[in-house]
């Protein structure tokens, strides 16, 4: 009965705890509630048709390429290779290793057509500037890293397995956390340059309004840096990521050619938010959280799925992995809902240290119509895959906040 019962336990539990987690990290000063927007006072019904049309197309490839790396995962795991059986048995690290790493490539193949008709898609209406050559050269390279970082996973679950047995999972979670921390910190400086090239912000007005932001905000900005996306795409973007000696606001080029420099002053002021509450050290805050209970799901969910007695075995390689692409999203779901939260917080700073809501209105239209984002997307996507709030909630948040503006005036 304890053994029936313990994969139920162990799947509830990991999102239980999850969902725990959420209103435990929760930003508390979210600024003023939006206002509720209609989409048509701010975008031609021609923009909604294209987006929602544009939107509405990707969501059906994506969940095509979901419904394919399942399928490879699937057939793998009832179908294991015999050949990885016995090769196992004499040298089960290293064989773990190469499996994870083949799995790994074989996974992230299989979509590819899939994913070249939704990269066209986005050339159709706009989006991609890249050449396929250059796509290629982006795909060749992140299945490399892929198969790196999944060879190293194998390797580490194969120790985990022969040395701890059932309890893998407790310095499994362990080495998640290690690796979030360590991936986070060396990331801008040793994987995004082998996609982009980052140029330190020169000297000038955009570099001084950023450096009097942060100083009115009271943070140290650590490096800004400019990055060359428009060599694969229009759509405008930035991001805060690194930590300590690697923390730095990441600026797109097209964003700064695009843009005013008020509103690259509202983006910028996004991003200080992140940094002035420390949302990147609190996203591992919620990792450490989370990750024990998930890898205890996965844990359980593997050996349900894996072939009797491959415990320490590379035979359990795949079946683990399918473990983890069933437990992942259900955790990534929990948490998109702490994710726009931050998001609104930082939307909630810009305005507060810029006092401009009205660019910030004018920002969010400008920059859905340019990203052929939907501003209005059923409530279900946001649930399932909002990391961010809708366009209209965050026009609406600026409208309150210049409501209350005029108020105070």
């Amino acid at each position: 009965m304890r053994r029936t019962l313990g994969l139920p336990i162990a799947l509830v539990t990991s999102v239980v705890v999850a969902e725990a987690a959420v209103p435990l990290l929760r930003p508390r000063d979210l600024g003023p509630a939006p206002l509720p927007v209609e989409a048509r006072a701010y975008f031609s019904r021609a923009q909604l048709e294209k987006a929602e049309a544009f939107r509405h197309g990707q969501l059906w490839l994506y969940g095509a390429q979901l419904l394919i790396e399942a399928g490879v995962l699937v057939w793998v795991v009832r179908r294991p290779p015999e050949r990885l059986a016995r090769a196992g048995r004499r040298r089960p690290v290293a064989v773990g290793a190469a499996a994870a790493a083949a799995l790994s490539v074989a996974v992230g193949l299989a979509p590819l057509p899939v994913a070249a008709v939704a990269t066209q898609r986005a050339r159709d209406v706009g989006l991609v500037t890249q050449s396929w050559a250059g796509w290629a050269g982006d795909v060749v390279k992140s299945q490399a890293i892929g198969a790196v970082m999944a060879a190293a996973g194998g390797a580490v679950l194969m120790l985990g397995m022969r040395r701890f047995g059932r309890r893998w999972w407790i310095p499994g979670a362990a080495v998640v956390v290690a690796f979030g921390v360590g991936i986070t910190y060396a990331s801008p400086v040793v994987l995004d340059p082998l996609f982009n090239k980052f140029t330190r912000l020169p000297a000038g007005r955009t570099r001084t309004d950023v450096l009097d932001l942060a100083r009115r905000a009271g943070v140290d900005v650590g490096q800004v840096y400019e990055v060359d996306a428009s060599k694969r795409t229009t759509a405008a973007n930035a991001y805060v990521n690194g930590l300590g000696h690697t923390k730095r606001v990441v600026l797109y080029d097209n964003l700064l050619r695009d843009f005013t420099p008020a509103e690259v002053r509202l983006v910028v002021a996004h991003e200080l938010g992140h940094v002035h509450h420390r949302d990147v050290p609190h996203g591992l805050l919620y990792l450490l959280i989370v990750a024990p209970f998930a890898l205890y799901a996965v844990a359980r969910l593997g050996e349900r799925l894996a072939p009797r007695d491959s415990l320490g075995t590379p035979a359990a390689v795949p079946a683990v992995v399918l473990a983890v692409a069933l437990v992942v999203p259900a955790i990534t779901v929990v948490s998109n809902q702490l994710s726009r939260a931050v998001e609104r917080r930082a939307d909630a700073f810009a305005l507060s240290l810029t006092r401009e809501p009205q660019t910030q209105i004018d920002f969010q239209r400008r920059i859905a119509v340019k990203n052929v984002a939907d501003p209005d997307p059923p409530g279900w996507v946001t649930f399932l895959l909002g990391t961010h709030p809708p366009t209209l909630e965050r026009i609406g948040q600026a409208a309150a906040a210049a409501r209350a503006s005029s108020r105070e005036g």
